[in-house]
């Protein structure tokens, strides 16, 4: 047991804000297990890095004696959070949103403590509405309100609609705290205004109104643009060890401190920026796997890119001895049945023109070239990426 001004500063920490620091301390204070809700949408089967820093935000509530209550939203998934979407989200059916959940849940628990979870899904009290319940729920917002959203107002700026089923996200959300009592609301920090909402309504219904805590938005690979599958600049959490590490070695300099902080939860350690990334890599790998296959992916990007030791490197076989292809189809083939990535004519053009592909240790050029592949030879695809013939 620590104290509530002890927990108030652990849990300060990698959090984007706190609305307000004065009630958490307050809910701190009164000494009872807090309801702790962290609201996911199922709208893939997987979850990356981004998602985990809320996650983990939920297990350290738990490791402090709170109650975690994760809402998995079967209802609101099927409409999709608008939040900092330029355009509507595609549709989902029902079947989707639950084949995703199941997915979703077990790779949340690689995070969370199952014993000390409670899942609920938001249809429990959605797919019992009436029609009269949800016009009376809609009548406790006005349009105005909506309307005052960021992503909302540029959308009307640029001519892009708003459907009307959107405007229903932030009331369903925030009904969800309504549900289940929440003290205290995690989330992104683009979802401040469903969060507040759900403090409106909560205050409505004569209840203590929830905390909103805001965690930072993860940036992706490409150190810019927010994680997402969509960007493809994500890391899966459940992918591959090697694939895992491999990205992470790719993440800008300048993103080294904000990763160990929301990641890890502690400042980069001293020392070369390549020793600390390889650490990164590795304690991450080893927390969604293992220690075995965390070593194993250290020494494998060791060899093939620190020792520079590709003749003893474990690379992916490919057939391409004796296939006739051009240079740019050989390496169309070799991402498809080396790692199962689809990769266009144009995006390999692309590669072979900015000097990434590389065969006996020289840049490739010849775009039309038919390679006399032999086996057991490398072909280098990307800074990433290398095949061995076969």
């Amino acid at each position: 047991m620590i104290s509530p001004e002890a927990a108030l500063e652990q849990l300060r920490l990698g959090t984007a804000r706190i609305v307000s620091e004065e009630e958490l301390l307050a809910k701190l204070r009164a000494g009872r297990p807090l309801t702790v809700k962290l609201g996911v949408d199922p709208t893939a089967p997987d979850i990356h890095l981004g998602h985990t820093v809320g996650l983990q935000k939920l297990r350290q509530f738990q490791d402090l004696g709170h109650n975690a209550v994760l809402i998995i939203g079967d209802f609101t998934a099927m409409i999709g959070d608008p939040s900092g979407r330029s355009v509507t989200r595609p549709h989902l059916s029902h079947d989707e949103v639950m084949a995703n959940a199941k997915s979703y849940q077990e790779q949340a628990f690689k995070i969370l403590d199952p014993e000390r979870t409670k899942i609920r899904f938001n249809g429990e009290w959605f797919e019992i509405m009436t029609f009269e319940e949800v016009i009376r729920l809609n009548s406790r917002v006005t349009l105005q309100q909506m309307l005052q959203r960021e992503d909302f107002r540029a959308r009307i700026d640029e001519g892009h609609p708003i459907h009307a089923h959107e405007i229903q996200y932030p009331i369903m959300q925030g009904w969800d705290s309504v549900k289940i009592r929440a003290d205290v609301e995690i989330g992104g920090t683009d979802q401040l205004f469903n969060i507040l909402v759900g403090r409106d309504l909560q205050k409505e219904e004569g209840q203590p109104q929830q905390v909103a805590l805001m965690v930072p938005i993860l940036e992706g690979l490409d150190g810019v643009q927010k994680m997402s599958k969509s960007l493809n600049n994500y890391v899966a959490v459940n992918e591959a060890p090697r694939e895992m590490f491999g990205k992470l070695m790719s993440i800008p300099d300048a993103l080294m401190e904000r990763y160990y902080l929301l990641l890890l939860g502690e400042p980069v350690p001293g020392g070369h920026p390549m020793d600390a990334k390889k650490e990164l890599g590795r304690r991450i790998v080893e927390r969604y796997h293992d220690a075995a296959a965390a070593r194993d992916a250290l020494e494998d990007f060791n060899t093939r890119f620190s020792r520079r030791d590709l003749e003893h490197a474990d690379l992916p076989f490919v057939d391409l001895a004796g296939s006739g292809l051009d240079l740019v189809g050989a390496v169309v083939k070799a991402y498809a049945d080396g790692f199962g990535a689809t990769r266009s004519r144009g995006d390999v053009r692309r590669l072979i023109e900015q000097g990434s592909v590389q065969w006996r240790g020289e840049k490739a050029s010849d775009l039309k070239a038919v390679l006399p592949f032999a086996s057991g030879e490398v072909l280098r695809l990307d800074k990433k990426h290398q095949v061995r013939v076969r």
